[in-house]
């Protein structure tokens, strides 16, 4: 069976940097390989209303170094809803469109996986193919998403500026960065950042737990000799404690530890990074793997393959049954769709071996430090 003639794109969900480096490529090389190629605004809000327009060379030629997406993204909850998603392919049929390129996260993926379920669509092929991209990196079998790299080096400068002050008045800093239910950013920017202690939601500890920590590792810190004794710790959004209670019980916990001390010398300071981590422009990086990954998309599409997802050198090899090496790009792969959101699920809830191996790995580091 023949591949998609006419082919449109979509970006969805949270915005990455390196978005509009997939929509480029996307665009230019379905056009070189003879298709018809469209934009989707709004992300599937925009398919619902029949926003789709066509896409030239003249409109993606200057977006490369861009941050956010030309197209638009917003949420779409309704699309949960079998009625909405007739809606949405009925849409896609009145423009002539045989072909999708999603580019998202893991709702985006899951709304692409429904709109060409078979049940659904009475036998007419629709041929999907996923790009990841996400700055939280919480999709399965892809080794790195869009936005992942420039993401991190927001956060990396952030806590350099931030190391500066902390170290000029010995203060403890909690900066606290995006990732929803993943902690892969406070994981890694931590690392990176040689920061005094990490906190993630895969660690699975209690509030209790996580005060005690951060107040043990301050103490060690502080009780270091003839060394800077600035700390500084990263906290995953997905931490269930929010930073202020957190500040509150810390500071609390370290003026009973020192009843004596300044209070504006053990009191800790926080730092909500927030949407900025999400802003800038790409990194080289990133325009690489959006460029890449939307290559071997398109080329799916054309090629009749689906439901696949480009993946960028996945963790370990994905199994023959979900899985094979893109044809396009000795770097990507082509992942079953379905495949692809199973082992996120098992990935978001601690369940797959990635996500043990992230947690273990980063204790053995933690340990490493203390030593």
């Amino acid at each position: 069976m023949g591949g998609a003639k006419r082919i449109a794109i979509l970006t969805s969900g949270g915005d990455a940097p390196g978005m509009n480096a997939a929509v480029r490529a996307a665009t230019m090389v379905g056009r070189a390989l003879g298709c018809e190629m469209f934009g989707i605004e709004r992300g599937y809000k925009g398919m619902l209303e029949g926003a789709i327009t066509p896409l030239t060379a003249a409109d993606v030629m200057g977006i490369l170094r861009e941050g956010g997406t030309i197209l638009g993204s917003a949420r779409c909850k309704e699309f949960h809803q079998r009625e909405v998603r007739d809606r949405a392919r009925a849409q896609l049929a009145a423009h002539g469109i045989d072909g999708l390129v999603v580019i998202g996260g893991n709702g985006s993926l899951t709304g692409a996986l429904k709109l060409c379920d078979p049940e659904e669509t009475g036998g007419t092929p629709m041929f999907v193919a996923g790009v990841p991209a996400s700055i939280d990196n919480d999709l399965a079998h892809t080794g790195l998403s869009i936005g992942v790299d420039t993401a991190m080096n927001t956060i990396v400068e952030a806590c350099d500026k931030i190391a500066d002050t902390a170290t000029a008045h010995d203060r403890t800093f909690i900066v606290e960065v995006m990732g929803r239910d993943c902690g892969y950013l406070a994981m890694t920017s931590a690392i990176a950042v040689g920061a005094d202690l990490a906190l993630f939601p895969e660690q699975g500890k209690s509030e209790d737990a996580i005060v005690a920590q951060i107040v043990d590792t301050v103490l060690a810190v502080r009780a270091r000799s003839k060394k800077a004794k600035r700390v500084i710790i990263i906290k995953a959004e997905g931490v269930a404690i929010p930073i202020d209670r957190l500040k509150a019980q810390v500071d609390a916990r370290l003026r009973e530890k020192h009843p004596d001390a300044d209070p504006s010398n053990i009191e800790t300071r926080v730092t909500v990074l927030g949407h900025v981590v999400r802003g800038g422009r790409p990194s080289a990086f990133d325009r690489l793997i959006g460029s890449r990954l939307a290559n071997v998309a398109v080329r799916a599409v054309v090629a009749g393959e689906r439901p696949v997802m480009a993946a960028w050198m996945p963790p370990a090899p994905p199994p023959a049954t979900i899985g094979k090496q893109a044809a396009a790009d000795p770097y990507c792969w082509l992942v079953d769709l379905k495949a692809v959101l199973e082992e996120t699920e098992n990935l978001l809830t601690g369940r797959s071996a990635l996500a043990r191996w992230r947690a273990g790995a980063f204790e053995q580091v933690e340990d490493a430090q203390r030593s």
